[in-house]
């Protein structure tokens, strides 16, 4: 899990990058994304209760997605990045398979 100085802290902290920044978008994730320039990386992760009503499932896809960014976290200094999750498979999806879909969308995003 990544620390706590490379998460967003509050609902308005996410506001400056849905306003300001661009979006990739995958068949089972979305990524908005802003560059802050010599800040360090932060990161969030929107899983809606569409995706599941269930909070444990919820929570799973938000985690496996944190750990999957922290892996990439040494390249992606100085940017602001929100994942939405889409799909409740993303809860139980091969960890391979999941890191190919975040490296595919930091990939579209030319990160």
């Amino acid at each position: 899990m990544l620390g706590r100085r490379h998460r967003f802290h509050g609902h308005n902290s996410l506001r400056a990058v849905y306003r300001r920044g661009q979006t990739v978008r995958g068949s089972m994730l979305s990524l908005k994304f802003s560059q802050r320039p010599g800040k360090p990386l932060r990161v969030g992760v929107v899983v809606s209760r569409k995706v599941s009503k269930s909070a444990v499932v919820r929570n799973r896809i938000r985690r496996r997605l944190y750990e999957q960014v922290r892996q990439h976290s040494d390249k992606l200094a100085g940017y602001d990045l929100v994942f939405m999750a889409y799909d409740e498979q993303l809860a139980s999806l091969p960890a391979e398979q999941m890191s190919q879909l975040v490296e595919d969308m930091l990939d579209k995003a030319k990160l």
